[in-house]
């Protein structure tokens, strides 16, 4: 097979979708069954000018304490696939949404247990807690939030009142 170079950059399409896939891959440390990638945590995956792999990645939140780890994982994942000179880079702006995480990582959070961010036309009533929250497990809409904050700061505690299981929600941002 001819290997697919990029003319604009003059660099290999396939060792950078090669990397991708492997910074893909890399758990979320405090929610595992669902990846970076999953979570629109991990931006792009490119060259520098150098020619060395560099991984953009955008914390959930600026005050994430998940996100140095994340920052490693990411990296160490670069250098056992072989990029050895690989760098990480933060990037805050534009801010990260619920809207990044995929409709797969979405599927995976409520096979979880963890109730998926609900789209709302209004984002005030999303970042209160005033939207119907589906319960995860039996998926009745009679739930009720117990508390804005959950098992980690992202998530906040819900309680079904048809199947009376309590359960997190991935907070709308």
């Amino acid at each position: 097979m001819a290997e697919v170079v990029d003319m604009k950059t003059g660099h290999d399409a396939a060792i950078r979708a090669r990397a991708w896939d492997a910074a893909a891959c890399v758990p979320d440390p405090e929610i595992p069954m669902v990846t970076v990638a999953d979570l629109g945590i991990l931006r792009s995956v490119e060259t520098d000018a150098d020619g060395r792999i560099l991984a953009r990645v955008t914390p959930t939140y600026s005050g994430c304490p998940a996100t140095q780890l994340i920052e490693q994982m990411v990296l160490e994942a670069l250098q056992q696939a072989g990029f050895e000179d690989a760098r990480v880079e933060s990037v805050l702006s534009p801010a990260w949404t619920t809207d990044w995480i995929s409709d797969e990582g979405k599927e995976k959070l409520r096979q979880f247990g963890i109730a998926p961010p609900e789209k709302t036309s209004n984002s005030k009533r999303a970042l209160f807690g005033e939207t119907i929250v589906n319960c995860p497990r039996c998926g009745s809409s009679e739930t009720e939030r117990v508390s804005e904050f959950g098992s980690t700061p992202c998530k906040a505690l819900h309680r079904c009142t048809a199947c009376k299981e309590p359960f997190d929600y991935f907070k709308c941002l």
